[in-house]
């Protein structure tokens, strides 16, 4: 029975279907609490490099650690998706999350203090495809792009919040309480999607099923997909616009601080501000691929030319000043992390997932039926 069905149906089925919303709530607020430190950890650069007497270098590193593996890990998290489900996926990878950070506490020193977050990583890049996923599997494509939208401006809210908190906290406690205040967070995020997660009602099962590929089919169908032209403008643009998130949330600060001359409490107020206009460009700008004529990827293209102007103008003299610079950087939060909305739906919905060659459903052009 379809969703459509079963909410004509007013029957036992009608209720579940509402339980969409309450899906969608729990799997913002873990995305949220997962990434609540890892997107916050920028807004603590001053404070690390100070605390600890890093190099520029060993900083950017630390900084950018948690953020390293998840563009690794994807292909991981995309095969253990396959196989179980979201809940105990996207559950024990923010435990991962919660209980590294706890472990980084009591790093003694840089170096285990980067092993830790390499750790943050790898359980951090379970949560943002296995959100996806659950949100997916419960919005039809009428919803989906402003359902994904709430799902990931997640990111930023949390983001924005530990960006505000954690420095308050590193003053008054250390460096230290910030890695329990985010191991706590993200222990609350894990136990809310497992304890409350369901997968949507079950829909009928396909009597044709493939047989499972060889592990020689499977890397033909990862190698294969590279010729789909749709794979390849999926996996262009977000290269290119994870960088300029990533780069958004580690440099924001550091380069307002440094370039700018504006006082560390003031530039994290403005990385504060660049993930709020995230989390409203990530909910406005899905909204509008639900609507748009053009389709979704018009608006990943629309965010690919806002962002490159942006950092052009960074580059010119007049991007050295504090009001411009802060300016600009809001202008890269709203395009540089709301592209993510409507980008994800893009992928959800593209023709290619309908195939059975590859883990991500890219059928090689050979074995596409007629």
């Amino acid at each position: 029975m379809t969703r459509q069905t079963a909410e004509r149906a007013g029957s036992p089925d009608r209720d579940p279907w509402r339980y969409r919303w309450i899906v969608l709530g729990i799997a913002t607020f873990t995305q949220a609490a997962a990434g609540f430190f890892v997107g916050g950890i920028g807004a603590l650069g001053v404070h690390l490099q100070s605390a600890l007497d890093l190099s520029t270098a060993q900083l950017g590193l630390l900084v950018s650690a948690a953020q390293l593996v998840p563009l690794a890990g994807l292909l991981v998290a995309g095969e253990l998706l396959d196989r179980h489900s979201e809940r105990w996926v996207v559950g024990i990878g923010a435990g991962v999350v919660a209980l590294a950070l706890g472990a980084g506490s009591l790093a003694p020193g840089y170096t285990a203090l980067l092993l830790a977050l390499l750790v943050v990583g790898t359980g951090y890049s379970t949560v943002q495809p296995g959100g996806s996923k659950s949100v997916a599997s419960w919005f039809d494509a009428s919803q989906r792009g402003f359902a994904m939208g709430i799902r990931q401006a997640g990111l930023p809210l949390g983001a924005a919040l530990a960006s505000a908190v954690l420095p308050l906290v590193a003053e008054e406690f250390g460096w230290r309480a910030t890695l329990l205040t985010g191991g706590f967070v993200a222990l609350l995020g894990a136990g809310l999607f497992m304890g409350c997660y369901r997968r949507p009602p079950a829909l009928p099962v396909p009597q044709d099923k493939e047989p499972s590929a060889s592990p020689a089919a499977q890397l033909r169908g990862r190698l294969c997909m590279l010729r789909e032209p749709s794979a390849v403008k999926i996996m262009l643009s977000g290269t290119s616009l994870i960088s300029v998130q990533c780069g958004v949330g580690i440099l924001t600060v550091l380069h307002l601080h440094t370039v700018s001359s504006v006082g560390a409490g003031q530039a994290a107020l403005v990385l504060v501000a660049s993930q709020g206009a995230g989390v409203a460009g990530r909910i406005c700008l899905a909204a509008w691929s639900d609507r748009s004529s053009s389709g979704r990827y018009a608006i990943v293209l629309v965010c690919m030319v806002a962002v490159t102007a942006g950092l052009a103008v960074l580059m010119t003299p007049a991007g050295r000043a504090p009001v411009v610079a802060s300016g600009v950087f809001v202008w890269l939060g709203f395009f540089g992390f709301g592209w993510y909305g409507p980008w994800v739906a893009y992928v959800t919905e593209a023709p290619h997932r309908a195939g059975p060659a590859s883990p991500w459903g890219w059928p090689c052009p050979s074995t596409r039926s007629p």
